[in-house]
């Protein structure tokens, strides 16, 4: 159904109340395409069927599919905000902006018991627990909770204690005090507890500050060995507190969130923990949005649907960007409410604050890089690296074949090249190729890079077009600095092939060098394009070694073979089809060398003795 088909609405948005509810708008089939809510449900819903012309991109490809909606009255506009986020989940629109990933994320709980446990959790129960997080994995998680058991031990099992019960293996780990065998009392296990719950809520100086008294009254008291053990966790905690940033000098407690935007509409939000000043980390959400999505509108679903089944409200929300409407008053009420008790939202504008939302705003936009690497395929990315390589080199089209050429010699002996290929990122094994060097004497490697690259060029130019050498690179690299690409465009010159792309890579600082650019070009250090160069240049390089060295093992074999009276070309094959190699000749007893055919008494021990 086309807008042109679409029902008169109009008795019907008359009818609307002005009073808080949820809306739901329906495609042809029936299917819920957008979820929203409204503080007067009869303005909002109106305003998508007034005129279209005035609206974005998105609101009007919207309206464009709606054949019907359906409203939700509720009491209070922090209701509506509830069943939103309820209906969102239910439906999964498409044109709502959603996390991506719509599980449960884990929490730190310190469980309610008399003797208290921290553990994983992705259930929010309302048992006197206490909560923290949340984590976007459970890996996180985990190390975080191993690093708090090392710090303040605490018990693991969840077995009932009895003080009488038989002692486990973490106590012996100094991973438990164990309270199951009256090891410590409750007292001083709750000071452990305690302690675990402040360092999580970043107020780790407080710690530190009772552990230093606790240190010297054990060392007053001559209990050396326990001001010892106080004295190494104190160590312990300054060690990862060092790891944290401190911000400032205040005490300020805030959740810092920066939206970062990708081509396609892919989106995220990172979420920094301040807590007492001090930066204790930061989590990334992927976001599915739509490109005409603003930051604005991006933040405030995020919020609303992170914070909907979040454990922890902060008492003030730092944003990157200001939120769309109203939106900063009615998530204000719903967030204190569920704090219960007051939530600032600001967008800093200068100072402090400011800095540490940029900070926040740099590290999402690094992880919606990652996570887009992560989840494109192998297709996708090698497309991606070949774009990227032919843009830094300026390329006249995708480097879908690339070509790479590089020399191995020792000192000047039994010099070989090899040129490998990769095709659309990846190895084409069977277009590999391998030179031997001969028109080169002595060690000099430009001059025989300019005989293998004249050699590969012509056999191109003097086949037919059926031949193994007429396939053409998109891209030559010969593995080298300046004077390797010198004497490789002299060899494309001498046999007429001068538009040939080519680029020089050098591996002490990964520069490209090309023709006619007095300056190299570096690539950035995560660049998907210097993987692909490097790949390229690595497996030309173990091409060339591997081939290098077999010429001189079968040097060395031929030549210590020669000094044997007796030992002709048959019967070198015949010993090397039996041994597999001169070291499995030499190793070789009398019997066996008598047992190859042609090899009699007086020739193996000729064989035994010159080897």
């Amino acid at each position: 159904m086309t807008a042109l088909t679409r029902p008169n609405f109009s008795p019907r948005l008359r009818a609307l109340a002005s009073a808080p509810g949820v809306y739901l708008m329906r495609d042809a089939n029936g299917n819920v395409i957008y979820v929203g809510k409204a503080m007067r449900l009869r303005d909002r819903v109106r305003s998508y069927f007034q005129s279209t012309r005035h609206g974005d991109a998105k609101t009007r490809e919207l309206v464009r599919q709606i054949a019907d909606f359906e409203v939700i009255r509720t009491d209070t506009p922090t209701e509506a905000l509830i069943l939103e986020n309820e209906l969102i989940k239910r439906y999964q629109p498409r044109y709502n902006v959603m996390l991506k990933d719509s599980k449960t994320y884990p929490y730190l709980k310190i469980t309610n018991e008399e003797w208290p446990r921290v553990i994983s959790t992705r259930r929010i129960v309302d048992d006197g627990g206490r909560y923290f997080g949340p984590y976007t994995s459970a890996g996180s998680a985990y190390r975080t909770l191993n690093l708090l058991n090392r710090l303040f031990p605490y018990r693991k099992c969840d077995k009932r204690i009895t003080g009488n019960e038989e002692v486990c293996l973490y106590y012996h780990l100094q991973q438990c005090t164990a309270p199951c065998i009256a090891a410590v009392d409750r007292e001083s296990y709750m000071r452990a507890v305690d302690a675990a719950a402040l360092f999580l809520d970043g107020q780790a100086d407080e710690i530190l500050r009772s552990l230093d008294e606790e240190m010297a009254q054990a060392a007053d008291a001559w209990n050396f060995e326990r001001a010892a053990e106080i004295r190494d966790r104190i160590s312990s905690i300054r060690h990862v507190l060092e790891r944290q940033k401190i911000v400032g000098p205040s005490q300020d407690s805030a959740d810092i969130l920066a939206v970062a935007r990708g081509e396609g509409g892919d989106a995220g939000v990172q979420v920094g923990f301040l807590r007492g000043g001090r930066l204790l980390g930061s989590e990334f959400f992927s976001m599915q949005a739509r490109i005409e999505d603003s930051p604005g509108e991006i933040l405030s679903g995020f919020i609303s649907q992170f914070y909907g089944d979040a454990a922890v409200v902060p008492p003030s929300l730092l944003l990157g960007h200001d939120l769309p409407g109203d939106e900063r008053e009615l998530l204000g009420a719903w967030l204190a409410a569920r704090r219960r008790g007051g939530v600032g939202i600001a967008v800093p504008r200068r100072g402090r604050k400011r800095e540490l939302v940029r900070m926040v705003a740099k590290s999402a936009e690094e992880n919606l890089e990652q996570s887009r690497l992560k989840f494109l395929s192998d297709d996708q990315r090698m497309t991606a690296a070949m774009t990227a390589l032919a843009d830094a080199l300026d390329l006249p089209r995708l480097p879908r074949r690339i070509e790479c050429f590089d020399i191995s010699n020792f000192q000047g002996t039994h010099p070989v090249a090899s040129m490998i290929v990769f095709q659309d990122g990846r190895p084409a094994k069977k277009e590999y190729r391998r030179f031997t060097i001969k028109t080169v004497e002595g060690s000099n490697d430009f001059a025989m890079m300019r005989e293998v690259i004249t050699r590969r060029f012509r056999r191109a130019a003097e086949e037919d077009g059926d031949g193994k050498w007429t396939a053409m690179p998109d891209l030559v690299i010969v593995d080298g600095g300046k004077g390797q690409l010198s004497a490789a465009l002299a060899g494309l010159e001498e046999v007429g092939w001068v538009e040939q792309p080519i680029v020089a890579l050098a591996k002490e600082n990964e520069e490209l060098f090309i023709p006619g650019n007095p300056t190299s070009v570096i690539l950035p250090r995560d660049s998907q394009a210097l993987f692909l160069v490097q790949r390229v240049r690595d497996e030309a390089h173990r091409f060339a070694v591997t081939f290098h060295r077999q010429k001189r093992s079968k040097a060395t074999f031929q030549s210590r073979l020669d000094e044997i009276p007796g030992v002709g070309p048959k019967r070198k094959q015949a010993l090397l089809r039996q041994f597999g190699s001169l070291k499995g000749i030499k190793e070789a007893g009398t019997a066996d060398l008598l047992a190859v055919p042609g090899i009699s008494r007086t020739v193996a021990d000729q064989i035994k003795s010159v080897l």
